[in-house]
């Protein structure tokens, strides 16, 4: 006898909806076909202790177990459930009142039939949908993650008793179901860390306040305990709320890669990333023998902090180029290619030299000669070109430290950075691809960035004097255009372009002296 369900796999971002065939005949063997990896041909073992935990068997007969199309290849553990159903019902040892073949079931099971979660739900729920199936049925500590999908009845199990006794009719499992524009609202401001709780370091959160408003990268120089970790960290949350698509987008890639947690749901805050610097170059990027997005699809949305920039491997950082001009990451194998959406701020900091004191107003560094060019050399001039603010962070004095005076709340400067945001969509409203000043391209620039007269003479003595690169010049007019939007102003002052003159830190020709 023939039975058959449906499950699916996931590829990328994206599921494909997989037909589960079992059929029972003479003969002898379990036969598991369908380009199984070596987890999915485990489940035999798995299956059959489950079955014999609550009194059912497993057949002495030629078990055929196929899985469709075969030329896909199928990882994992999750097909566990639905391939334990079907020998049930091709053996005759169930007979079930709702048909299998409307529901997809996901679902690995453990040697006492327990289900334990799976990785991926969202994108295979969504498909199911799509593909007008009548419901999911999946482990319970996954079914909060599906349940943000409508139309979809979501069953969760927490056996496979539970499962046969749903599908026989013996009980009635009411779909979970949940409000996904009312749980997104609930969550969208619940940020752990706030800038009020920040004292001093004023010009810091002003160069935190420009680059959430044009989605520039930042980074931040300074000696050891100058907070920058404690103000790249405050940053998601100063930029403009997640929309409903962009939290669904951000919950589909935690999802796949299993970082979702059991009983979460819906991602309604910015991500915010901070791997450390011994990461290789495919737990950055993506990728691995079955691709897995890497730490800058993770941060998709949100904000990429990578601490100590010096510190990681060249090949790491120079992997990271072509995704933060693309805003996506493509990871190709032989026979086929996936895609992993990567539009994130990246926030960089470093020590100014390898004992961290170059430049400190009360300590002495001890660097040698040449020391302090060394390290900075370790950057790139690529990646570092790709960076639009730098920054000098110093230590707060001891009387800023205890001040009591109250600092500007996180939601005082979203407001003013979601004002610039409006600016700037309607501003590219023609444009599709580019939502920020940092997206500009550089003939874009030169329309959208004009200036004075006399802000062109202070931008070259600026050049000049200070020993500018000829990089700098398309940053600070971007910069400088994310300052007026922040002022209101249709046109770029000169303070304007004064204020952006100065985040060029690194590209000055002495800063390393």
């Amino acid at each position: 006898m023939l039975a058959k369900t449906f499950g699916g796999a996931v590829y990328g971002v994206n599921a494909s909806i997989i037909t589960i065939e079992v059929v029972v005949a003479q003969g002898l063997h379990f036969h598991l076909v369908g380009l199984p990896d070596s987890a999915v041909k485990e489940s035999e073992q798995r299956v059959e202790a489950s079955l014999k935990f609550f009194g059912y068997r497993m057949p002495r007969q030629k078990v055929v177990v196929n899985l469709a199309p075969a030329d896909i290849r199928k990882e994992g553990s999750s097909y566990d459930l639905p391939i334990g159903l079907c020998v049930l019902q091709a053996s005759e040892q169930i007979a079930t009142t709702r048909s299998l073949e409307d529901y997809v079931i996901m679902g690995e099971l453990s040697l006492d039939g327990t289900l334990r979660p799976i990785k991926g739900v969202l994108p295979i729920a969504i498909e199911a949908r799509k593909q007008g199936y009548k419901g999911f049925v999946l482990p319970t500590e996954n079914a909060q993650e599906a349940a943000i999908v409508n139309n979809l009845d979501v069953i969760g199990v927490k056996t496979i008793q539970d499962a046969v006794e749903f599908f026989e009719g013996k009980k009635d499992i009411e779909p979970l179901v949940s409000d996904t524009r009312d749980l997104f609202l609930s969550q969208i401001n619940a940020y752990e860390v706030d800038f009020s709780h920040v004292q001093g370091q004023e010009n810091i959160k002003r160069a935190m306040e420009i680059a959430a408003a044009g989605g520039h990268n930042v980074i931040m120089i300074g000696p050891p305990g100058a907070g920058k970790t404690m103000l790249a960290k405050r940053l998601p949350s100063i930029l403009p709320p997640l929309s409903l698509q962009e939290a669904l987008e951000t919950t589909k890639i935690h999802s796949v890669a299993g970082k979702l947690g059991t009983r979460a749901a819906l991602i309604a805050t910015r991500p915010y990333r901070s791997p450390h610097h011994t990461i290789s170059d495919a737990a950055l990027v993506g990728g691995g023998s079955f691709p897995q997005p890497g730490e800058i699809s993770l941060a998709h949305n949100g904000v990429l902090f990578l601490d100590e920039l010096p510190e990681f491997k060249r090949s790491a950082l120079e992997v990271m180029r072509q995704p933060l001009e693309d805003r996506k990451v493509s990871i190709s194998r032989a026979k086929w290619a996936v895609e992993f959406p990567a539009s994130f701020m990246l926030i960089a900091s470093m020590n100014p030299c390898p004992c961290g004191y170059y430049n400190h107003p009360e300590k002495e560094c001890v660097c040698g000669p040449g020391v302090v060019q060394k390290y900075l050399a370790k950057i790139s001039g690529p990646l570092l070109d790709r960076i639009d603010l730098h920054v000098e962070v110093t230590p707060v004095s001891f009387d800023q430290m205890t001040a009591n005076r109250p600092a500007e709340p996180s939601e005082v400067i979203r407001e003013r950075v979601i004002k610039a945001r409006e600016r700037q969509t309607a501003r590219f409203a023609d444009q599709p691809g580019i939502y920020s000043n940092a997206m500009m391209p550089s003939q874009m620039v030169k329309e959208v960035c004009t200036i004075s007269d006399a802000g062109r003479a202070l931008l070259r003595t600026a050049m000049e004097r200070l020993g500018l690169s000829a990089r700098a010049y398309d940053r600070i007019l971007k910069v400088s255009r994310t300052i007026a939007d922040l002022a209101g102003s249709e046109e770029i002052k000169i303070e304007h372009l004064a204020e952006a003159i100065q985040y060029r830190s690194l590209d000055r020709e002495n800063w390393a002296g």
